[in-house]
């Protein structure tokens, strides 16, 4: 084995770790993302439904 291969195994073993840590964060970050963007939605929703019933 040469230089590059070695240095090419080496890359994609670090890219394997690096996409790890990447999806280990996004898994811990996406309930409360998703907790927001429900709250958001909830609120839009209530906030139209006032606006249509409400005074002109």
């Amino acid at each position: 084995m040469n230089k590059n291969t070695i240095v090419t195994i080496l890359a994609v073993i670090g890219g394997i770790v690096v996409l790890g840590w990447v999806l280990k964060l996004a898994v811990k970050l996406f309930v409360p993302l998703l907790l927001i963007g429900v709250g958001v939605a909830v609120y839009l929703a209530v906030k139209d439904n006032k606006r249509i019933g409400g005074p002109k």
